[in-house]
């Protein structure tokens, strides 16, 4: 019934992986959708582009107007008459009033676009959150936890990077070189001819380097990711690294898991870098055959000198958008990826609420009634099983690795819903009871402590957040938590680190002991709860349990049968069923199964 290791605990490493050279699947269905989360800022984005267009043509028209200045300071210098210099300083006032306006109006789009952005990822990231709490506990024993936080952080960041500065960019790149192409067009298409002569290069040269470059990339961060992913694993096992002597070996996997990011990161960045230098190579050739034929022509007087500085302005610019539009179609193609990264986890189907059977009069607290269960549809786990349980009992669940008792759990908490018969409470069925309503009358204490960073009082007062400080400490102490925190700096106040490392582990186990009994819950689950602490504390724990489960229901996982003596019922379970229950006492004379258990342990 137990899925052994079928839950899988994601590391930290997933999440550092890129999306880059990843592409999408379904490229405009993504797109579109993503822009739908811009439907309430649609006339920003709208104005943001209008400005931004005009931005952009008021700076690409600078050039042929600045041309003119130097065609009268020249023409002047010919003639008798002089410069006339009102003339050259109006269209200079005329050239600053452009770009001034240019760049308010850059700045003013800059920052409607930002706020746009981030109010989508805002929103992309509530529903985010949203959604993870509406999944079944079965997604995510199916993704790793870095994966999960991969989408939810750096997918969300690409989105956010891309619609503050992509869909401007790539407004205005096409407008520029739109925009330049026309105004060299205008000023001399002799000249402008050979300007276009090194467009076919510089289109070959984006073809053949971004695709080579990114997927460069792509190898430098997934080695980066497995070099991350082994020195987090190193020194989290630092200690049994050096138990065994296995020093040289985890070096040399470093070494050469470092050697191939190295060569990764070397070969990215390389050839990264090639498309610049080479880009403005091409535009210097661009640049020196328009001042040579341009000095031609001026000095056979087919043009103006101002407009031969215009064109060679013009040619500095014209390159400018290719690039910028290469390096966008991998920035757009890795967003969109992010995208749909995103759009999978909101498509995923969420917890539902199967039709609940009537309510029935009973005076049994819990009851199992024929309840079947399979984590695969043809894969049946449970079959038959039924229970009933009244207030006050003591549950003992009991039986090999993997039998099924904390799947049994699992079903009671509605962490999974059973595929047949009913599980009730009070005599309702609990797929009839919302799962908040259901949980709160229930405390859990995992085999696995959970602590989070903050103080001790912080964390003991999370089942119950109103809490006195009487009851906190009350609780505490039949835990036998008290002692050891009164040893501590601050006591109470002493904060716990990332993964509560700076106590015991027995230490964090008897915190989350006392958090449960802080609770106060009608139902109290220990799943393998004294696992982690000595046969001492264990003991002590135990007494204070007898006290404090009169009048209260538990049910106890337990490997360790010593715990569970003066259980008031003893379920074993294998395969997912119950194969014998009763006391302790009854089974043992019984000779099966938990006889052959009991006596394993303490033969």
């Amino acid at each position: 019934m137990m899925r052994g290791n079928y839950l899988k605990h994601g590391g930290g490493g997933a999440a550092r992986y890129s999306n880059r050279g990843v592409r999408p699947v379904r490229f405009w269905h993504t797109i579109f959708r993503l822009f739908g989360y811009m439907e309430r800022d649609k006339w920003g984005v709208f104005f943001s582009l209008i400005i931004a267009a005009v931005s952009v043509i008021l700076s690409v028209q600078a050039p042929k107007i600045l041309g003119q200045a130097t065609t009268v300071v020249a023409q002047g210098m010919t003639a008798s008459t002089g410069i006339n210099f009102d003339k050259v300083a109006s269209i200079l006032v005329t050239v600053s009033i452009i770009y001034g306006i240019s760049f308010v109006f850059g700045v003013l789009q800059q920052q409607i676009m930002t706020r746009i952005s981030q109010r989508t990822v805002y929103r992309l990231r509530r529903q985010f959150k949203g959604k993870m709490a509406k999944l079944p506990v079965s997604y995510y024993d199916a993704h790793q936890n870095g994966d999960i936080m991969s989408r939810m952080i750096n997918d969300m960041d690409n989105i956010a990077g891309t619609l503050n500065q992509t869909l401007i960019q790539v407004v205005t790149s096409a407008l520029q070189f739109i925009g330049v192409v026309y105004f060299m067009l205008s000023i001399s298409w002799v000249l402008a001819l050979v300007a276009f002569v090194t467009v076919p290069l510089a289109l070959i040269l984006v073809r053949v380097i971004a695709p080579m470059s990114q997927k460069f990339f792509f190898e430098q961060q997934k080695n980066l990711g497995l070099l991350n992913d082994q020195i987090e694993e190193n020194y989290a096992g630092h200690t049994i690294i050096k138990t065994f002597n296995h020093q040289a070996k985890a070096q040399a996997d470093f070494d050469a898991q470092n050697e191939k990011f190295y060569k990764s990161a070397w070969k990215a960045q390389f050839v990264s870098t090639l498309i610049f230098p080479t880009m403005r190579f091409l535009n210097n050739l661009d640049y020196l055959a328009m001042a040579v034929v341009g000095g031609i022509r001026v000095v056979n007087g087919q043009v103006n000198i101002g407009d031969v500085q215009a064109m060679l302005q013009y040619t500095n610019q014209f390159s400018q958008p290719i690039t910028n539009m290469s390096n966008l179609i991998n920035t757009i193609q890795a967003t969109t990826a992010s995208a749909e990264r995103i759009f999978e986890v909101f498509d995923e189907p969420e917890m539902i609420n199967p039709p609940a059977a009537a309510d029935i009069q009973t005076d049994d607290l819990i009851r199992f009634d024929d309840v079947a269960f399979s984590y695969e549809p043809d894969q049946p786990l449970m079959t038959d099983v039924s229970l009933e349980v009244k207030e006050g009992q003591m549950i003992a669940l009991v039986g090999p690795t993997g039998a099924g008792k904390t799947t049994t759990i699992n079903l009671l908490e509605r962490f999974y819903d059973t595929t047949g018969g009913s599980i009730r409470l009070h005599g309702r069925d609990t797929k009839a009871i919302s799962r908040e309503e259901l949980r709160s009358h229930m405390a859990m204490v995992l085999q696995e402590t959970w602590l989070f960073t903050g103080t001790i009082r912080e964390n003991l007062c999370y089942g119950k957040a109103d809490a006195t400080e009487k009851e906190m400490l009350r609780a505490s102490k039949m835990a036998h938590a008290d002692e050891f925190i009164t040893t501590l700096p601050q006591g109470y106040d002493t904060v716990l680190n990332e993964e509560a490392s700076n106590i015991s582990q027995g230490q964090r186990q008897l915190l989350t002991i006392a958090r449960a009994f802080l609770a106060d819950p009608e139902i109290l689950i220990l799943d393998e709860a004294t696992s982690s602490v000595d046969t001492r504390t264990e003991k002590m724990i135990q007494d204070a349990m007898s006290r404090l489960l009169k009048g209260r229901t538990s049910f106890v996982v337990a490997h360790r049968l010593s715990t569970i003596r003066d259980a008031s019922h003893i379920l074993v379970i294998n395969h997912g069923n119950i194969v014998e229950q009763g006391t302790h006492k009854s089974l043992l004379a019984a000779g099966g199964m938990y006889a052959d258990l009991y006596n394993s342990q303490f033969a």
